[in-house]
This record gives structure tokens, sequence and C-alpha cells, in this order.
């Protein structure tokens, strides 16, 4: 939302209650039809399986005395397998591999996390007066995700503890035996890659899970301060700052809870649409391909105990997110669900100071901590500032200028906000993926989220050989009880506020609203079923059209919505069906997974080239003046309908589409009955030609061909370590949301999680186009299919921006330089037998080498 005037809030707010607006943010609008599509699978049940014996208990530590092993076996295009007796020395592994490809990456954010940026970089990103470190390291001091890390190490579980210490060790073995001097030439020789710890990686992981939540709140935080105070920090000592340290803090309206876009597409098929009656997955996460949020692809074995293939963000310690064993395959997507909520604060008349709000009547005064951050302000030289951060019961409080303020808001009372973040603290992330990659059919793959509640802000998808698939909605939700949710869906004001400004708030002047942890698994969306589920980031409603998931708390999100168009493009392929008499195989899934159809193109094309032709040289007015948009139909007439390499007048299609979606012209709107088909039907009105024409003068204007091939204007470019252009741009093929891609790609320039240099080209005004093109630094990275069958799973895949970060390795760009060619996947390798039939390097780890 942008910044708002406490005036315009209060008009738009007190407009919607006027409606009589209820239940709108998250409704499930359950007196509206449910859509009714023809069954693509039988819905009855399954009979119960046979219960399977017990699991092999997991071996933990290595023994005292003996040294921590591993095994790491090198494949083709840089793939670690890591092979050892127990979960140490398969964090040991996969810490010494992954700090192979990308110890930078890791470096940046343990520093970052643990409040360190200001003392190593200065209160500032390189070359701005931002004041972004000091932000940063004060914010998650509030959070206190370090000091949760410290108080909970010991009640962790053996088995997360080996994995933690067995990793870090293995991170540290890569850094003393390698030298800071020699690593990726981004960080080499830098004060701040040093040695890390087990419990520099749970803080890591603490400050991963608040991603989609508070740490978006970090500058709300900083200049949290109560009414008539300063939030600038001051000298922890006696001392002057220097006159060029200044605190002008700017916040842009409420911050965007998912700020890099991060989408997924993922399909569990069931074995009533697969030719072989067996299990199938496709996965498809859409995230950064530069910054915090990389994947990285491995494979794990302890024999006889655990074998993983499958990819992970950046220092899970030897766990693997989306991948698959010999029984289940599993991904996820970004859930539509609320992480966190804010709470308004009823401040206490009676106190001036404005630090106590009431509390079911009584009055409750504030807790506060005074924090301390080093910072560097010269060469060499540091100082430490210090300020207050203020807590109720509810959490860390907030304050954003024109919206969320500490003081009187537009209705004239005096309040003060507070953040709610489900995942503050999330313990459970490590056993809980580490379940999932033990699971070995659909039932115990559930049972994992009836026990821990760790995948953060996720969907999760999954089948299992026998060919049953689950979805759930497994993320961290606010635990509001069943009364407070129904009590707030009823009240008007609030659902009218939540919907202002974009995300859920609630009363923070009842117990009623107080949280105990996080939603449990009884009341979170989930359907199992044998013909498929999915889902590309729509909430949970059409999982499967076939069964509509209803009913469910509405922190979870809407149902009888609006789809994307990537969603109406993916539901479009599961309906066509696969080659196989409409079954799927695993190349219908490839195919599916490769392609670069899109929605809005098929449903739209010929329409609009016709209006446009019809058109002719007559002129259509737009930005004060007349021009012709013959151009545009000529280059329109020339586009195959696809975003191919080859796919000429692809951008004019694109522009196009990116203004048709600020203000889409459909004949027939959107219909809760029929929601995978409407809206349908082009307008083509005069704002439909404006619109093109606004489209072609953006690129003529920006000195590119209107008929140009995607090929020559769509690049993947990497940065040099100063962040400088490297100048080598590999033509990329690939669709876009806005045109309603499956295959997504796009150019992504805000910050991406790094204090790393990076270069990024200024975009036009209301596009991703820049002057060079699209520069893709977002989309489809860690991506693969796989069917189970009777000689066990089989899989074709590929991390699309490769393994490692660092300009020194093999492996920097053969993944991208291969899909750049054109999109494909290639062989992912599960058995044994093909993993040393095309292994390139193995290397035998000891600790006791290094002792």
């Amino acid at each position: 939302m942008s910044a708002q005037t406490l005036t315009g809030f209060r008009y738009s707010i007190l407009s919607l209650a006027l409606l009589g607006l209820s239940g709108c943010l998250g409704s499930d609008s359950s007196e509206l039809p449910t859509p009714t599509p023809p069954p693509t699978g039988s819905p009855a049940p399954a009979p119960e399986p046979e219960p399977l014996p017990p699991q092999p208990e997991l071996s933990t530590f290595s023994p005292e005395g003996e040294p921590v092993s591993a095994s790491i076996t090198w494949t083709d295009y840089g793939v670690p397998y890591v092979k050892a007796d127990n979960l140490e020395g398969l964090g040991y592994g996969v810490g010494f591999a992954f700090a192979n490809d990308n110890i930078c990456i890791l470096a940046d954010q343990v520093i970052k996390f643990n409040s360190q940026r200001s003392r190593f970089f200065g209160p500032h990103t390189p070359g701005t007066e931002d004041n972004a470190n000091l932000i940063n390291d004060f914010g998650f001091l509030t959070l206190g995700i370090r000091e949760n890390a410290e108080q909970n190490y010991d009640q962790l579980t053996e088995q997360t503890r080996a994995l933690l210490e067995g990793y870090a060790r293995g991170y540290n073995e890569y850094l003393t035996t390698t030298g800071v001097n020699n690593i990726d030439p981004g960080c080499a020789g830098q004060p701040w890659v040093q040695p890390i710890s087990a419990m520099d990686l749970l803080t890591y992981a603490q400050g991963v899970a608040l991603l989609p939540g508070a740490s978006n709140f970090v500058g709300a935080m900083f200049i949290a301060a109560p009414p008539g105070q300063g939030f600038a920090p001051v000298p922890a000592a006696a001392g002057q700052l220097p006159q060029s340290m200044k605190f002008d803090v700017q916040l842009d309206g409420i911050p965007d809870a998912n700020p890099t876009e991060a989408g997924s597409n993922g399909w569990a098929i069931g074995k009533d649409l697969t030719a072989s009656g067996q299990g199938m997955l496709l996965a498809n996460p859409h995230f950064p391909h530069t910054g915090n949020q990389r994947f990285w692809q491995f494979g794990t074995e302890i024999p006889g105990q655990l074998k993983v293939v499958g990819g992970s963000l950046s220092g899970m310690p030897g766990i693997v997110n989306i991948g698959f064993n010999e029984d289940v395959a599993w991904t996820h997507t970004f859930s539509t669900a609320d992480h966190f909520i804010l709470h308004r604060l009823s401040l206490n008349p009676q106190d001036a100071s404005g630090i106590s709000y009431m509390l079911d009547g009584e009055a409750v005064e504030m807790t506060s901590k005074t924090l301390q951050v080093e910072v560097a302000i010269a060469p060499g030289v540091t100082t430490t500032l210090e300020k207050n951060s203020y807590y109720s019961e509810f959490g860390p409080v907030i304050v954003v200028p024109g919206a969320l303020p500490w003081g009187t808001d537009f209705t004239g009372q005096k309040v003060a906000f507070a953040i709610n973040d489900a995942n503050l603290p999330n313990f459970d992330v490590f056993d809980h993926w580490l379940g999932l990659n033990r699971a070995r059919n659909i039932e115990e793959y559930k049972e994992v989220f009836r026990q821990r509640t760790g995948i953060v802000f996720n969907n999760a998808m999954a089948t299992d050989k026998e060919g049953n698939v689950f979805y759930i909605d497994g993320s961290s939700v606010p635990n509001l009880s069943v009364d407070a949710v129904e009590a707030w869906s009823q009240d008007v004001f609030y659902q009218s506020f939540s919907q202002e400004a974009g995300l859920t708030i609630v009363p923070g002047d009842s117990s009623l609203y107080l949280t105990e942890g996080t939603m449990e698994y009884d009341r979170a969306p989930k359907l199992q079923r044998t013909d498929f589920v999915q889902n590309s980031n729509n909430s949970y409603w059409l999982t499967n059209p076939a069964e509509p998931i209803t009913d469910v708390p509405l922190l979870y999100g809407t149902t009888n919505t609006q789809q994307t168009l990537r969603s109406r493009m993916g539901q479009k392929m599961l309906a066509e069906g696969g080659s196989d008499n409409g079954l799927f195989t695993l190349s219908d899934l490839r195919d599916a997974l490769t392609n670069n159809r899109n929605y809005l193109g098929e449903a739209v094309l010929e329409p609009l080239l016709s209006a446009c032709t019809a058109r002719g040289d007559e002129g259509v007015s737009v930005q004060g003046q007349t021009v012709s948009i013959a151009p545009a139909c000529d280059a329109l007439s020339l586009w195959d309908g696809q975003m191919n390499l080859n796919s000429a007048g692809a951008m004019m299609f694109r522009e196009f589409a990116t203004e048709f979606d600020s203000n889409p012209q459909w004949q027939v709107p959107f219909s809760p009955q029929d929601p995978l088909n409407t809206p349908r039907d082009i307008n083509t009105n005069d704002k439909v030609l404006q619109q093109l024409a606004t489209a072609m003068l953006r690129i003529q204007n920006a000195g590119l061909a209107l008929d140009a091939t995607l090929g020559e204007i769509q690049f993947v470019e990497r940065s040099l370590p100063d962040g400088s252009p490297s100048g080598i741009r590999l033509p990329w093929a690939g669709a876009n949301n806005v045109e309603g891609g499956f295959n997504v790609f796009r150019s992504n320039m805000a910050n991406d999680g790094l204090i790393l240099p990076r270069h990024t080209y200024p975009q036009l005004p209301g596009s991703q186009l820049s002057e060079q093109g699209y520069h893709i630094t977002y989309g489809s990275s860690w991506k693969f299919v796989m069917q189970f069958t009777e000689q066990g799973p089989e899989a074709e895949g590929i991390l699309t921006y490769s393994q490692s970060r660092s300009l020194f390795s093999d492996h920097y760009s053969d993944q991208t330089q291969l899909y750049s060619q054109q999109p494909q996947l290639r062989p992912i390798y599960y058995h044994n037998e093909d993993i040393q039939a095309n292994s390139i390097k193995t290397l035998e780890l000891d600790s006791s080498q290094g002792d």
C-alpha cells in the first residue's frame, strides 16, 4: 500500500464501512455457489493402506571419540551426493559442498541475522545513505532471533542439533582448507567471512522463517517510538555522532509481505491420471535467481535410514525442501495465508506517555529493551549505538507514518500497532522437513504435518508411489481461536481496515485475540485424492475443481475469488490431459514444465488482431497524441502465441498484456460458478486499442524493435564481483505472469537480500522492460518432473541459474547455458549406480584431518 494521509485513510475506511462490508478480507463468501465442473477422477476415498513396519531409527551424532566423516560424489553439472553414517556426518558433507558453491551467500546472511552488517559495512547500503544496515541490525535485535536461538538450542531435538553442528563443521572446514583469500571472489579476503556455529545457523533459520512477515517490518520497528519521543539511536557511551550520520528513514507505506513476488506451480498427479498407474510430480518454484533465496541441488544418504534427492534454499543443513525419496515426492508453493497479523492497541487514556494500553478493560504497560549495535564510522573505527524497542503482549510495536501511527489515528482514538508473526519463533523447521524426507507413503507424510508446523510459508503437495496425492496449506498461521476468527469476520470496521491496509488487522484490546502458537492440522485446508492436486499461488479453494475446499478459517485466504491467469493456465493444461488416452506420461509433465504457452495470448490474440486490423491507419488517441497502431498490428501478426526464443512480436504482446493487466477489458465478468473460464472474451473497445498504442509507444521510445524476437530482447546477464555487468548476455525464453505464463521469468530489480553488489537496469515506468530489454533475475529455478516406476524414481530437472555463484566454478553457468539454448531438462540421478556412472569427482571428508 502506498503512503496515505490519515485523512485519506479515514475516508477510505469509513466509506467501506458505510457499505456494510463484512468478512471481506479472507472471507470464504460461503453463501456463494461453488464451481461444479465435471469430475476428473474418482473422489472416493482409497482403502486404508496396510501399516508399514516402524521406520529405522536415525543415527544422529558420530560416536564419542570418533571423527565426523562423509563422502561426497559430484556428478555432471556439479551436483553433490553426500553419504554418511549419521546426521552429523550428513550435515558435515552438505555444509562443505554448499560452501564450495555459495559461501558468500551464507556468510552474508549470518552477518545479517546476527545484526552485524553495520559493524562491517557501516550504517548504509554501500553507495547510499539509506540507513538500511542499521535498520536491519536493530530490527532483528528487536525480533530477538539470536536470543531465541540461544535460549532454545538445548531444547532442540538431537536430530536437529546433529545436522546443525555437522553443517557448521563442514562449512568451516571448507573455509579453512580453501583459505578466505581463495574462495568466491565476491567475498574473498573479507573480514566478515568467518567460521560459523550451530547457533549462527539456527539464528539464520529463524530469520528466513520471517521473510514473508516480520522481517519486512524492520523499518517500522526502527521508527517506533512513544508519542513525542524520537526514534534515532544515540551513542551508548559519552560522545557525539559524526555530523555526517543522519537517521532519515523513508517508509513507502505499509510493507509488502511478499516483496520478491515469490510464487510457484506444483502438481501431484495420482494413479487415476498417470499412464503408469503410479504417482507423478511437477515442481516449479518461482524464486529470485540472485540473493538469499537461491535453491541448490544435492542428494543425501544414510544407508538403510535415509536417501533423498532434491533442492533446498541456502543454508538448509542436509535437508531437502523440494524433492523425492524411494516412496514419496513433494513440492511446495507460496501460500496466500496470513503468516502474521497486526493488532490495533487502544492506548490507556490515563497515561500521557503512551506506553500502556487497555486489555480487557485493564491497563497493561508495554515492556522495552535497550538494544545496541556496533557501527563502522570510518575505516577501522566503530562506535556503539543504542535505542529502545517496545513490546506488547501481542508482539513488537511498529509505526508506519500516515497509516499505522503510535498516537491519534484517523478515528480520533489513541492507538498503537503490534505485529504478531506466527513464525516468531519456529523451531519445527528442520524436524518437519526431515520428516518429509523420510516419509514412506502419504499417510506418513500427513503425519508429519500433524506433529509439526515447520514449512513456514508454503502450500505442500505430495504423491506416493501407490498413486495417492495430498495437498495441505501447511504454513504457519497465527492461531486465533474459532471465536476470535468469527468475531473478527463479523466486525465491519476491522474488515474494512484490513482490506484497505492489504493485510489482516485485528483488535488489540481483548485477550480473545491473543494467539497460541500456530493453527493446528485439523483447521488447515487439505485434500487427498487419486487424480490430482495442484496450486499456482491462488488459495486452497480450487486445489482440485472437482472437490473445492471450503469452510476453513479465513486467515488461510479467500474462496470464490477470481483466479490469476497463471492458475488458469495450469488448470487448463491439467484439463487437457495427457498424451496417453488422456493419461499423463513423464514426457507430458516435461512439456508442461518447459512450454512457453500463455493464457492471455491464447484467449485474446485473434480478436485483438481483428480489431487492430479493422482500425487500419485511423489513429488512436493516447498520451496527448494521435498515433497509428498499424506497426503494433504488424508485430502481433508475426507472433506465434508463445514466448519462445524465436517468437517475433512477443515483446509487443507482453507490453500490451502489462497495460491490459492494470485495467482488464472483458465482456463476461468473473463468476464463482465458472471460475476457470471467467472473466473471458476480450472487449475490443477503444480502451484496449489505447492500451495497445501505449505499449507500442513504450517500446518505440526505448529504441527497441516492435517485431524483435524474444531471444533478442530477453536475456540473463550476471554481475562481476564488483557489481558491474559482465556483458555476457544469454538469450532466454519464457513467459510472464502478466500474460498468464506457467513457466515464468521476470525482471526483479528490488533488493535481493544480500549485501553483495549486483547490476540492475532501470525499468521503464509501468513495465518490466528496460532500454536493454528484459533482464531476467527471477522465475523458474529448481524445477523438475518425476514419476515412480517399478524400478524406482525416475526424474528430469534443472537449476536454471546453476549450482554456484562463484566465478571460479565450472558450475557457475553450465545449466544456465544449457537452458538458454532452449528450455530443457536433464536427468536427475537417484540410484547409486547412476550417480557413480556420472560422477566427476569424489571427496572423502574426515574431521580428524583438520584437528
